[in-house]
């Protein structure tokens, strides 16, 4: 089988497609045949540096979310699997490739209705956009502010703030991303590559740029507002302090880490909302396999919208 293996830390020319011995299921596992892999900024930044959550030493294959169908069982796997389509975490590594080993236990059927590249767009960053809504407690009637809001959550985020019941603020870079957003649902939308850019109070901040941008975002919270910090494509972390925030009567909110079967709950009432048709990821970018790299070097020129998936099938 073709698989993309990370031979070293740094650019995006890192990845090379070869030719790979195919896994086999052990007791309690499934290979999935992977018709399509998702991409994160983490995974970027994982690539380019060896920082980060996945504790990976090169050479290994990158890639912690696929979708395809069962194509095995393992000793103790229930065969009705078989031919099952399903999205799954990997663990953290094998899943920018054609097929990959799992535990049974993490697979996640797919429903009648929903497309797998669509699942697959839903794995990560649907469970985050959830998780992230629970989080800061009901937004109806509120105003709320996602920034990075063209991204794979961000989309998500101002679907769900708006079927909430909040007026949604869009914060994107260019006229490009500002139209996908309003498109989305967006009752307002600001281009936070202006300088000075600004927008009138809100009562929730979704943070998934970080830095000076997140600083910007925090000085618009009314008193008893809510921040809860997600990501940091701007490449750090949000540096506003609980002191800060308490001076100005603002809660900043910690995202929980769920556990596995949170996670799974998560995946599927992603699925569900997709399956109702009350949510649709954006797919702004496809590559094949073998262009990993080049999806890479998409993400992180800031170019992309939406999620960026690889097509293995």
């Amino acid at each position: 089988m073709r698989a993309v293996w990370l031979t070293a830390f740094g650019g995006p020319e890192v990845l090379v497609a070869k030719e790979t011995p195919e896994p086999s299921p052990g007791r309690g596992e499934v290979v999935v045949s992977v018709f399509f892999a998702g991409l994160t900024f983490v995974e970027t930044q994982f690539r380019a540096s060896g920082i980060g959550p996945f504790g990976l030493q090169p050479p290994a294959v990158l890639g912690n979310g696929v979708g395809g169908v069962v194509a095995e069982v393992g000793e103790g796997v229930d065969p009705a699997l078989l031919g099952t389509r399903v999205v799954t975490a990997t663990g953290g590594s094998g899943g920018y490739a054609e097929r990959v080993a799992v535990d049974a236990g993490a697979v996640v059927p797919v429903p009648e209705g929903v497309p797998l590249d669509t699942a697959v767009a839903l794995l990560a960053d649907g469970r985050t956009a959830l998780l992230n809504l629970r989080a800061v407690g009901p937004v109806a009637g509120q105003r709320v502010l996602v920034l990075a809001a063209a991204g794979g959550v961000g989309t998500l985020l101002v679907q769900l703030a708006r079927a909430a019941g909040a007026t949604v603020v869009g914060a994107a870079g260019g006229a490009r991303k500002g139209e996908l957003v309003r498109g989305l649902g967006a009752a307002e939308v600001v281009d936070y590559a202006e300088p000075g850019w600004t927008t009138d109070p809100v009562d929730v901040v979704f943070d998934g740029v970080g830095g000076e941008l997140a600083r910007t975002a925090f000085g618009l919270l009314r008193p008893g507002g809510r921040m809860l910090s997600y990501g940091l494509a701007g490449g750090r972390w949000s540096d506003v302090t609980a002191e800060e925030a308490a001076a100005r009567g603002v809660t900043l909110v910690t995202g929980a880490r769920p556990g596995p079967g949170q996670v799974r709950e998560l995946v599927v009432a992603a699925l569900a909302e997709a399956a109702a048709g009350r949510l649709a990821p954006v797919i702004g970018q496809r590559f094949p396999l073998a262009e990993a790299a080049a999806a890479h070097a998409a993400i992180e020129s800031r170019a992309t919208v939406g999620k960026t998936l690889l097509e293995v099938r």
